[in-house]
């Protein structure tokens, strides 16, 4: 059987997990979601498939959510980005970003992490879209 290896890419600031407004869905439940993109360099890891994960706490359970899955390029980098749904029953507390790869990763640089509470628009329907129908 493969065991996966996790790595910390970087935590995520209480500020900005605060910040996310949750939804309801019919099959979830509550769900808050969160725009990610990492853009890394794993020497050692040239042509592997890799996966990005958000993992948090959830009231006493640990969770993780997968966000995005690529393959490093031969020059070591790669940029993985997605939108994380992370459902919820209580509170989301110690979120962090994570790299999962089959085999150790040795060296890790973050050239840029992004996280961001996915803004929703605001549905009134007295409004048009795009432009007049006259």
């Amino acid at each position: 059987m493969t065991q996966a290896h996790d790595k910390l890419i970087g935590p995520v600031p209480a500020r900005i997990v605060e910040v996310a407004r949750p939804q309801v869905t019919p099959y979830e439940g509550r769900v808050v979601e969160y725009n990610v993109a990492a853009w890394l360099q794993l020497p050692g890891l040239a042509s592997l498939p890799v996966s990005l994960l958000i993992s948090y706490r959830d009231g006493d359970k640990r969770r993780e959510v997968a966000v995005d899955h690529g393959k490093v390029s031969i020059h070591s980098k790669i940029l993985l980005s997605g939108i994380a749904r992370l459902p919820i029953k209580q509170k989301i507390e110690d979120m962090q970003v994570r790299l999962r790869s089959a085999v150790p990763t040795q060296s890790l640089v973050v050239e840029e992490l992004f996280v961001q509470a996915v803004e929703y628009a605001v549905n009134d329907s007295a409004q048009p879209l795009a432009g007049s129908l006259a």
